[in-house]
């Protein structure tokens, strides 16, 4: 018998705060509130997305801004970020780290400083509901000028010992070179905060360098297109530089043309610690247990293998210390049993 993978302690570094709705959620307040959904977010959900092209990542941009429309009331704030972790401790999750952009919900809940220290209170009640630790990453958006992403890392830089954790940037990856962004970066890491670009998703292997030379990446989002350059993932394995690797995204996406097409084993061989993550299940269709349940059954990744993701994941956290030895002594006994 396989070990129920449900029952393998780990923790979820990469999920974007409106792309970690619920389905049935986003009907329902939709319905509340008179928002029209398209088809593709009802019954055609979750919808086909080929995002290598400016029509496609268009067309995916407009789903999320739909979706994120419905958000218009701190109680909707505080229902997704406890649904989102509730959902984690049902697959598992024993710590979660949570992407906002706080620009794309400012206008609705009074400014960027109102909407994170919402974002943030919703996640302290939502880890003393469900047990699971919540953080907060916050993102700047790589299509908007650089001074905006400079804004918010001074915002984040503020809230680093209450609860933020880490400074992003996300987004269409063609749109805005990554050194645009090393000052905000920079301000970002004097603060003592994880710096979590995203790269190597739409672009290629010189688009993760980019992130690991220019912004001082601790950890790079997807970072899947690594795989296309041995020396990169040599020097991301000798820095212990994580890849935040979203399959069913990249499939979704069609970054890669199927499940087996993303280089998960070939990272994972090369030595490159690798998180798994569910990115948008929102609009994926799949939270993080079908990750994992692709690396068993696609990847071929063994019971001892998937143990080893699950610490990988753990120790690229910012969960602290003690935290983090008691959930790889829970990964190693879920491993024994």
């Amino acid at each position: 018998m396989r070990r129920p993978l449900d029952r393998l302690p780990k923790a979820h570094l990469h999920l974007h705060f409106t792309g970690s709705m619920r389905h049935s959620t986003l009907i329902e307040l939709a319905r509340e509130q008179g928002v029209h959904l398209p088809d593709a977010l009802v019954q055609d959900w979750p919808p086909q997305l080929h995002a290598t092209d400016e029509r496609g990542w268009f067309r995916f941009q407009r789903l999320y801004d739909i979706a994120r429309s419905v958000l218009r009331r701190p109680s909707d704030v505080y229902r997704l970020v406890r649904e989102a972790a509730e959902d984690e401790a049902r697959e598992g999750s024993r710590w979660l780290e949570i992407q906002v952009d706080p620009s794309g919900y400012a206008s609705r809940f009074g400014g960027l400083t109102e909407t994170l220290e919402l974002a943030l209170d919703a996640a302290r009640l939502a880890s003393v509901a469900t047990g699971v630790g919540v953080a907060v990453i916050v993102a700047a958006n790589r299509t908007r000028h650089p001074l905006d992403a400079r804004t918010l890392a001074r915002l984040a830089a503020q809230y680093a010992d209450k609860g933020v954790v880490g400074f992003g940037l996300s987004n269409d990856e063609r749109r805005g070179r990554a050194r645009d962004f090393d000052a905000a970066f920079r301000i970002a890491k004097r603060a003592g905060l994880l710096a979590v670009p995203h790269g190597g998703e739409l672009l290629g292997a010189a688009s993760v360098a980019e992130c690991v030379d220019d912004l001082g990446a601790d950890r790079v989002g997807h970072g899947v297109r690594a795989a296309e350059s041995p020396r990169l993932m040599e020097r991301l394995a000798d820095r212990q530089i994580t890849c935040e690797v979203c399959p069913l995204s990249n499939v979704g996406l069609g970054v890669a043309r199927g499940p087996e097409d993303v280089p998960l084993r070939r990272l994972f061989e090369a030595g490159v610690p690798i998180a798994l993550g569910a990115d948008d299940p929102l609009l994926f269709g799949a939270r993080l247990l079908p990750q994992y349940e692709l690396a068993r059954d696609v990847y071929g990744f063994s019971d001892a293998e998937l143990a080893e993701l699950a610490r990988q994941s753990i120790r690229s956290s910012t969960a602290p210390e003690p935290v983090r030895k008691e959930i790889i002594a829970d990964i190693d006994a879920w491993l024994a049993s």
